[in-house]
């Protein structure tokens, strides 16, 4: 396969995601699959095998799952990927597929207008909790079949549902009512609105709750903390008032999920951009014992506890495409066609920068010797992580002779509270320095040609690469930023409310507040610097990065005369549509060989 053909076939080849399924009636699943060229919700029966597709819209449905009977599929239905909209539901066993114009499938809860979603739960009974965010704030409303919704919380601050008990007699809310949205409190009540306890660790802390026991009348939840400087777990009991705390001798970060019967947990554990598996009991004989599941060195894109003990997760690394597997050994789904055609290893770097070693993951092209044209793919979030798993994009690069580099900049997770919150107070210019100090390690290992350095990134990363250009415009040949903040006074009046909220954790202040520093952050305040030609992506329909803030600074851009261009379209904060995608991969790399000259 010659290397046109094999970087679009790593995205059209057919995926599936872990599939999740229904608590009473465990045979009964849904996934997201990009089968048809755009990324939909479908339905599978594993007594049968029958697989059917739920949700057909142009722009492609992200959420979706199924309800504890099994009987329903709840969708969330946005407008061409602006994340504004109602959840919609589709019987489990219905023939029709659910269309953008309603067809197929009801509003799930008729009544409750559109909103940005903020967590939804479902109970056997038919009860649904539903976490909203417009621009009043936010709400959690409590909806039973027949009955009309009610408001069982509301704030002016970001929050959200984060799990109904069993039983249905618990509802968890994650709530920032203290201000800061980045370390979320947790807060219990009942149904009724009565209240059961709180749980904070003070300021600089979050706790998150990850699921009370599956199991009807045990009101445990688990619940992820952060008291050491990194992500672990406890479990709380809101109804007596107790904590366990389970600490774990492994480095790195934790989560977890419950067993099906309650008795151990499915724990997760990420370090340097790599996962493992381990089952820890919490019940008879072995309880407290931590037993590794053996999977293969990668990544673990999710991982769940079937009712007879196997586990399924799906994996990957930056050499060979996602599978989902089981613990029997088995591949648990296969999608149809083709599997995609495999990439490179990643190599591991570690850089001293100005904060600490920073840990960067090198990917070098099969053929050739160094220096090479080199990507600094700078990852979003902030709160994210580049890892050792499958990305076509970097594959793309690394097939047209780039060397790859992705920096886990302080601000990533992955490397502790500390590291993460490294950027508070200064956005963006401490990320900036951790890139060039990989960037200058690079260069001096033989690895990158300086003058065929390309900045690039989406979202977050397209906020870094623009800012990047404006203050170190003697680093970079090239930027290409996908969905950026360009200009942060625009972009916060425009977009949603929990990114607002974000922001004010972030800059610790509104615009109005500090505007000094987001003065410091903003791209557009460097703009006269960029000596690099730019391409800018942008979405007509995107509610993180809107489009208004991207026009301001593109026309700053023309002002100056700077070589730019851009590429629009119709979607929201990135496309679920597979020739999408390879259309803006391929604006992307055309524009950087060009103006490297390597046309």
């Amino acid at each position: 396969m010659v290397d046109e053909e094999r970087w679009k076939a790593r995205f059209r080849a057919a995926r599936v995601s872990l599939p999740g399924w229904a608590l009473d009636a465990p045979h009964r699943s849904t996934y997201r699959s990009n089968v048809t060229g755009t990324w939909e919700i479908y339905a599978w029966d594993r007594t049968t095998g029958t697989r059917r597709q739920v949700t057909d819209r142009p722009n492609g449905t992200w959420m979706g799952g199924v309800d504890p009977t099994g009987e329903s599929i709840w969708w969330f239905a946005d407008t061409d990927g602006d994340e504004f909209g109602i959840w919609r539901r589709t019987p489990f066993g219905a023939a029709d597929i659910a269309g953008a114009d309603g067809s197929g499938s009801d509003p799930a809860v008729p009544g409750l207008e559109p909103s940005y979603p903020s967590g939804l739960a479902l109970g056997s009974s038919g009860l649904a909790l539903v976490g909203r965010t417009t621009e009043s704030g936010n709400t959690v409303h409590l909806c039973r079949p027949g009955a009309a919704p009610e408001t069982l919380y509301e704030h002016a601050e970001d929050a959200h549902v984060a799990a109904l008990s069993r039983d249905e007699t618990l509802v968890a809310i994650g709530h920032s009512e203290h201000g800061d949205s980045r370390h979320m409190a947790l807060r219990v009540v009942r149904p009724d609105g009565t209240a059961v306890a709180d749980l904070w660790d003070g300021p600089g802390k979050g706790v998150y709750g990850a699921g009370f026991s599956p199991v009807a009348g045990d009101p445990r939840l688990l619940v992820g903390h952060e008291r050491r400087g990194r992500d672990e777990l406890l479990i709380w009991d809101p109804v007596a008032g107790t904590e366990q705390e389970i600490v774990l001798d492994l480095p790195g970060e934790i989560g977890a999920d419950w067993y099906a019967d309650g008795s151990a947990l499915l724990v997760s554990h990420s370090h340097e951009a790599r996962d493992e598996l381990y089952r820890y009991d919490l019940s008879g004989s072995g309880a407290g014992s931590l037993t590794r599941i053996d999977t293969p060195r990668g990544v673990i894109g999710g991982a769940t506890a079937r009712p007879d003990g196997t586990v399924e997760f799906s994996w990957s690394s930056a050499a060979e495409p996602p599978v989902v597997r089981s613990t029997s050994g088995a591949v648990v789904l296969t999608p149809p066609g083709p599997t995609a055609p495999p990439s490179v290893p990643v190599e591991d770097a570690w850089v001293d920068g100005p904060g600490g070693r920073v840990h960067a993951l090198v990917s070098r092209p099969v053929e050739g010797e160094g220096p090479f044209p080199t990507v600094f793919d700078v990852h979003g979030g902030p709160t994210a992580q580049d890892q050792d798993s499958f990305v076509p994009a970097a594959a793309a690069w690394i097939d047209h002779g780039f060397a790859v580099v992705r920096v886990n900049y302080r601000g990533s997770t992955g490397y502790g509270s500390q590291w993460r919150d490294a950027i508070e107070g200064r956005v963006g210019l401490t990320e900036l320095e951790d890139i060039k100090a990989v960037r200058d390690w690079a260069v001096s290992s033989g690895l990158a040609d300086p003058s065929r350095l390309v900045l690039t990134g989406g979202s977050w990363g397209g906020f870094l690469t623009l800012l990047g250009i404006g203050t170190q415009s003697d680093d970079w040949a090239v930027a290409v930023a996908a969905v950026p903040v360009a200009d942060y006074f625009a972009a916060y009046e425009d977009e949603m409310e929990g990114l607002q909220a974000f922001d004010r954790s972030l800059f610790g202040g509104s615009p109005e507040e500090v505007p000094e520093r987001y003065r410091e952050s903003s791209p557009l305040t460097y703009i006269e610097n960029v000596k690099a030609p730019v391409l800018i992506l942008a979405g007509e329909n995107d509610p993180r990065c809107p489009i208004r803030q991207i026009d301001n600074y593109l026309g700053k851009l023309t002002e100056l005369g700077r070589p730019h261009e851009v590429y629009r379209y119709d979607a929201g904060h990135g496309s679920l549509v597979v020739e999408e995608r390879i259309k803006q991969m391929e604006a992307e790399m055309t524009f950087a060989r060009k103006h490297l000259g390597l046309t």
